[in-house]
């Protein structure tokens, strides 16, 4: 799958994992998840409510940023403030329903490693740390979380060190979703992308893969999810998250 099919499918994932009325956050630097939200908002889930870390509510961004979280435009029609030091003790209360989030690492739990590759002493590449995850994976009511790579060294067995674990409810890949078992927590394949295989799956996967009860093809992007995309993201800046 091209990178821009993978930002596409991954987007639009997101949008449709988003639940009406749902408070809605995402993490640094985070293009795919920022115009997935206005996307499930335009459809589905006009309702919900988009918390940022520049602080606005529910800001409806005219461009959105590849490289910085705190970027103006993500503030752009706002209705209120809502300082970011307030959405963690937001989750902290159990009142925010979604949070986006990333790592270098994902296990088969839903855990996360931005800490390092190695030992966390002598590592052998240093990462950029938790920063908020750490504190809202376990408080979040969903967590969900995304790589824009697919591959043993990305979705491992075991974690080098767990920077974050917790509420982890969905993973999303270029190649399919994964969910949360009822019963252990472990994370089984709920969805396979176009031009992706449960075959293709289970080869680029560290952890063991076993269909989740709720399994089901993933439906084909549709000509007006699309074309809303192309208007919510006219730059295009959800295919920089591949670069």
């Amino acid at each position: 799958m091209s990178n821009t099919q993978a930002a596409d499918y991954i987007t639009v994932a997101m949008a449709r994992l988003i639940q009406d009325g749902e408070r809605v956050f995402h993490g640094v630097a985070s293009p795919m998840p920022a115009a997935a939200i206005q996307l499930a908002k335009k459809l589905h889930a006009k309702n919900a409510v988009y918390l940022s870390i520049p602080g606005g509510v529910d800001a409806e961004p005219t461009s959105f940023s590849g490289y910085s979280s705190a970027d103006p435009a993500l503030r752009e029609g706002s209705i209120s403030d809502f300082p970011l030091s307030d959405i963690f003790d937001l989750s902290a209360r159990g009142a925010l329903d979604v949070a986006f989030l990333s790592g270098a690492q994902i296990d088969g739990y839903g855990r996360l490693n931005l800490s390092a590759i190695g030992s966390y002493d002598k590592p052998k590449v240093r990462l950029p740390g938790g920063a908020g995850s750490a504190a809202l994976l376990p408080t979040v009511k969903r967590g969900i979380l995304w790589k824009t790579s697919h591959d043993r060294r990305s979705l491992v067995d075991k974690l080098d060190i767990i920077t974050a674990a917790g509420n982890t409810e969905f993973v999303i890949t270029p190649l399919g979703i994964f969910k949360r078992g009822e019963n252990d927590g472990h994370l089984r394949l709920y969805a396979v992308f176009p031009n992706s295989s449960v075959e293709e799956i289970i080869d680029n996967t560290g952890f063991e893969v076993e269909k989740h009860e709720e399994y089901t093809e993933f439906p084909p992007i549709t000509d007006q999810e699309f074309e809303l995309l192309k208007m919510i993201d006219r730059d295009e800046t959800r295919y920089s998250e591949f670069q």
